[in-house]
C-alpha cells in the first residue's frame, strides 16, 4: 500500500509537468502578433502597401482572435480540450510558415491563420487551468500570462536580428514555427488524459444565458478595452517612437523590452488582487501606470523613454493577467469558464481590433503624436470605468435550479 507522500509524487510530477506545457504553450500565443510590428517598415517598403492597409495587417490577427475564440468551446466539446489545443497549434505553425512566403497574399493568409489558432487556444487555458488547478487557477493564470509576455518580448525583441540574419523579413517571421512545432510534439506526448465526458466537469449556462449577465458583459469590455491598448503597442508602438526620432532598431528593443516587463507584473498581479475583497484595485493601479507609460513615451521627455517603457510594460502585463484571472474568478466550475471564456476573448478580443486600425487610419490621415496620446488616455478612461464593475468581488454559478445566476 502507498504512503501519502508516495501517492502524492506522481501527482506532483503531473501538476509539474502540466504547468511547465502551459508555459511552452503560452510562449506560442504572442511572437506571431509582436513580431510583425518591428519589421512593418520593411513590409511596407518591401510590398508597397499604403498605411491603411498596413493597419488592416495588424488589425487581422486580433480581429480573427474575437472570431475564433467563441469556437473553442464548442470545439472542445466535441473533440475535447487536449486534441483541439493540438490542431490549434497546428494551425498556427502553418501560418507562420505560409508567412515566409513573400507574397503579400501568402503574408495576410498566414496571419489570418496565425489569428485563428491563437484565438482558439487563448479561450481554452482557462478552462484548462480552472480544470487542473480549481484552487490555485488565478495564480496559475499569472504564470501563463507571464509565458505569453514573455514570448511577446522575444518575438519583438528578436524581429529585427532574425531578419537580418535570416536574409529578410518573410523567414523571420517565419522562423517561429520552430517553437509551435515543439509545444505541439511536447502536447501530444505529454498533455493530461482525460476521458472526453468528462474533461470539463460541470453543469454550464448557455451562450444566451451569459449574455443576459450584466457581469459577462462588464468583464468582456474590460477585456477589450484593455486589450486594444495591447495590440496597439503589438501593432504600432515601434511606428509611433521612429516618428519620435528613435531608430527603428531602438524602437524595436523598446517595445520588446516593454514586453518583458510585463513578465514582473504578469505573475505578480493575481497576488496583487488577492489582498483585498475584490480586484477594483488593483485593476486601476495597472491601468494608471499604463497611461503614465503611454505619456512618458510619446509626450515626456526623451531622455525619460527607459522610464516610460518600464510603467508601460508594468501596466499593461498586470492588466492583461487580470484580466484572464477575471475569467476563473467570476466562474465556479471549468465548463462555465469555458464559456465566459470564449465569450469574453471573442467580443473582448473583437472590440479590441478597432484600436490598431483606429491608429492605422489616423496615421493616414496624418494625426500627430498628441492627438493619437489622446485618443489612447479616453480608452484608459473607459477600460478604468469597466474596471469599476468587472472587479467587483462576484461569481456566476448556476442554481439549484439550473439557472445562470449571478451571486
Amino acid at each position: 500500500m502507498m504512503s501519502g507522500t508516495e501517492a502524492s509524487r506522481p501527482a506532483a510530477r503531473q501538476l509539474a509537468l502540466f504547468i511547465g506545457l502551459m508555459v511552452l504553450v503560452g510562449l506560442n500565443l504572442r511572437p506571431a502578433l509582436s513580431t510583425l510590428a518591428p519589421v512593418l517598415t520593411r513590409i511596407q517598403q518591401d510590398t508597397g502597401l499604403s498605411a491603411l492597409a498596413i493597419g488592416a495587417l495588424t488589425t487581422l490577427p486580433v480581429l480573427c482572435l474575437g472570431v475564433f475564440a467563441p469556437l473553442a468551446p464548442w470545439l472542445a466539446k466535441r473533440f475535447g480540450p487536449e486534441n483541439t489545443l493540438a490542431a490549434a497549434l497546428l494551425l498556427l505553425a502553418g501560418g507562420l510558415l505560409l508567412r515566409g512566403v513573400p507574397a503579400v497574399v501568402a503574408l495576410f493568409a498566414g496571419t489570418l491563420m496565425v489569428g485563428a489558432a491563437i484565438g482558439v487556444a487563448g479561450t481554452l487555458l482557462p478552462a484548462l487551468v480552472k480544470r487542473e488547478l480549481p484552487a490555485g487557477a488565478d495564480l496559475m493564470t499569472g504564470v501563463y500570462t507571464m509565458a505569453l509576455c514573455l514570448g511577446g518580448a522575444l518575438g519583438a525583441g528578436l524581429s529585427i536580428p532574425l531578419a537580418e540574419t535570416l536574409g529578410g523579413w518573410p523567414a523571420g517571421l517565419a522562423s517561429w514555427a520552430l517553437l509551435a512545432l515543439i509545444a505541439l510534439v511536447a502536447w501530444q506526448v505529454l498533455m493530461p488524459r482525460h476521458d472526453a465526458t468528462t474533461s470539463l466537469p460541470g453543469s454550464s449556462g448557455s451562450i444566451r444565458e451569459l449574455l443576459s449577465q450584466p457581469l459577462a458583459w462588464q468583464v468582456m469590455l474590460f477585456m477589450g478595452s484593455q486589450s486594444s491598448l495591447a495590440y496597439i503597442v503589438f501593432g504600432w508602438l515601434p511606428t509611433l517612437l521612429m516618428a519620435r526620432g528613435f531608430s527603428e532598431a531602438e524602437a524595436g528593443w523598446m517595445m520588446g523590452a516593454s514586453v518583458m516587463v510585463q513578465l514582473v507584473s504578469a505573475l505578480s498581479a493575481p497576488w496583487l488582487a488577492r489582498l483585498g475583497r475584490d480586484q477594483r484595485p488593483a485593476l486601476l493601479i495597472v491601468l494608471g501606470l499604463v497611461a503614465a507609460g503611454f505619456w512618458l513615451l510619446l509626450q515626456g521627455p526623451a531622455a525619460w523613454r527607459w522610464p516610460g517603457v518600464v510603467l508601460l510594460g508594468l501596466g499593461q502585463g498586470g492588466g492583461f493577467s487580470l484580466a484572464l484571472t477575471l475569467i476563473v474568478l467570476r466562474t465556479a466550475t471549468s465548463r462555465l469558464a469555458g464559456k465566459l471564456s470564449g465569450l469574453v476573448q471573442g467580443g473582448g478580443y473583437t472590440l479590441a481590433a478597432m484600436g490598431p486600425l483606429a491608429i492605422g487610419v489616423m496615421l493616414q490621415f496624418e494625426v500627430g503624436l498628441t492627438v493619437l496620446t489622446l485618443v489612447l488616455l479616453g480608452i484608459i478612461a473607459v477600460s478604468m470605468g469597466f474596471a469599476l464593475l468587472a472587479g467587483r468581488n462576484r461569481r456566476l454559478e448556476i442554481d439549484d435550479e439550473g439557472r445562470l445566476v449571478t451571486r
